[in-house]
């Protein structure tokens, strides 16, 4: 997402689970068995699997290299993906496509009688949503249920309270940085009338048949702080966050919507967001993606603020410990297929967000930058039954600033107790890669299938493979 926004821009990470019910989303695994039933609060609050989508953001961050000052894009356009993700992607899971920022959000020309934005650029949001209906797809928006878009004398619903009223006061608000300019108008949570707002928010979305909402520039509300660009806001004070991000979980949850957190600090071991969020963002954002963002920026470096990881990997390995099955969902950001340079990249960057039990948010554009050829990479149904499943893998270390090769072997287990086994290779030169089976509480000897040549590779209690460079091998180990 860039930074180069204007006040039109909006955003979208929606963040619910936290002991909330379930209210229709259709985003989880269709059975656990007996034996790996977590506690029971444990399942209310964590119980989606990780969404599988297309994004607009690739489209977007073009347009904005080149210069373009007014991003949109045209209806035939979004028709021309909406038929392509319906055709070539729905069939194996990606059942929905995603706005994100650039495209502007406006408040002040056409919002709805609470304030609430109904159109991305020059399309209504409740069009757009009919259109992917139509292709049995699903629509989710880039926004967040604590930016004020409408104009400052509208009501919030079901009060008497203006939006302007739910803004900074200054003398009233205890905040980070008193001196600085927010670059989004945010409603304060602790203000009479903010705990309505976000409540309207989602009652709004959910009747547009929006169940999924992606929340930017958290770490900005939280302290105002950003590690690259300095104060970037007056920043309004980890309870206020706190009472904000368990406000959003509340009426998500009521409503049924699923909510990605983005640009989260994840202080203190990500205590609030582990708590309330779904998914929460652990790595910079995709820009170029290719293998820089999968492996390479500043590789083995953890910072204690937003980006605490800038590179995929890094971010899967350091935040391992967080997830899991029932747990917040990691999220690695979109894949730039088209960036990538041979199979074997393109192989391990979606066989390591499918080990982890990430989401895939395919951004290359069809027409443009995505090449057919590529779509083998996202119709491997053996790879993708990992995210049917509910899988999340683990690996035999988690120090994200060490190079041991343990932070390259990642293993789980199905819910039918099979293991899948995946080991990769981050290196420039050809490197060996040995899991004995015991060190994952396997005795004896297992059936091996390797899940991208599709083959059965007979039986062992070692794996011990030589990988080329940026590749990886993923198998299921079976009885």
């Amino acid at each position: 997402m860039s930074k180069k926004l204007t006040s039109t821009l909006f955003v979208l990470a929606l963040l619910v689970s936290g002991g909330c019910e379930d209210g229709g989303t259709e985003w989880r695994p269709d059975e656990i068995p007996e034996d790996s039933q977590p506690e029971k609060e444990e399942l209310e609050y964590h119980r989606y699997k990780a969404p599988l989508y297309w994004s607009v953001y690739e489209y977007c961050k073009k347009q904005e290299d080149a210069g373009n000052k007014k991003i949109d894009m045209a209806e035939g356009t979004w028709q021309d993906i909406i038929n392509f993700v319906a055709e070539h992607m729905a069939p194996y899971g990606f059942d929905m496509i995603c706005t994100d920022g650039f495209i502007a959000m406006d408040g002040t020309t056409e919002p709805d009688e609470f304030g609430y934005m109904t159109r991305y650029g020059d399309m209504r949001l409740d069009k757009l949503v009919a259109m992917c209906k139509r292709k049995g797809l699903k629509l989710g928006v880039y926004d967040n249920p604590l930016w004020v878009h409408g104009p400052h004398e509208t009501l919030v619903k079901g009060t008497n309270v203006r939006l302007g009223d739910l803004l900074y006061k200054q003398g009233e608000d205890e905040v980070n940085h008193p001196d600085a300019t927010d670059l989004f108008p945010w409603a304060v949570a602790s203000r009479k009338g903010t705990k309505e707002l976000i409540d309207g928010f989602f009652e709004y979305y959910k009747k547009m048949g929006v169940e999924y909402i992606r929340m930017d520039f958290l770490s900005w509300y939280e302290d105002g702080n950003d590690r690259y660009a300095g104060i970037q806001g007056r920043g309004y004070g980890r309870e206020e966050y706190r009472m904000a991000l368990r406000y959003i979980c509340e009426s998500a949850d009521k409503y049924g919507i699923f909510t990605s957190l983005v640009m989260p600090h994840l202080y203190e071991d990500a205590e609030i967001e582990k708590e309330y969020g779904h998914m929460v963002r652990i790595v910079s954002d995709t820009a170029m993606g290719g293998w820089l963002h999968f492996s390479e920026g500043d590789r083995g470096k953890v910072y204690t603020q937003w980006p605490q990881c800038m590179n995929m990997f890094d971010g899967f390995v350091h935040w391992s410990h967080i997830g899991g099955r029932n747990k917040v969902i990691l999220d690695g950001d979109f894949t730039r297929l088209n960036t990538f340079k041979t199979e074997g990249e393109k192989q391990s960057v979606i066989s390591l967000q499918l080990m982890a039990g990430g989401p895939i948010a395919i951004a290359d554009v069809p027409g443009d930058s995505f090449d057919l050829e590529d779509l083998k990479y996202i119709q491997n149904k053996e790879m993708l039954a990992l995210n049917t499943d509910g899988f999340v893998g683990k690996p035999l270390s988690d120090a994200a600033g060490s190079w041991d090769a343990k932070t390259q072997i990642w293993w789980g287990k199905m819910t039918n107790g099979d293991y899948v086994v995946g080991l990769f290779n981050r290196e420039d030169t050809r490197q060996k890669r040995v899991i004995d089976f015991r060190e994952i509480g396997i005795d004896g000897e297992m059936n091996i299938r390797d899940l991208w040549t599709h083959e059965d590779e007979g039986k062992a209690s070692i794996l011990d493979v030589e990988l080329m460079p940026h590749s990886c091998k993923i198998v299921k180990l079976t009885n």
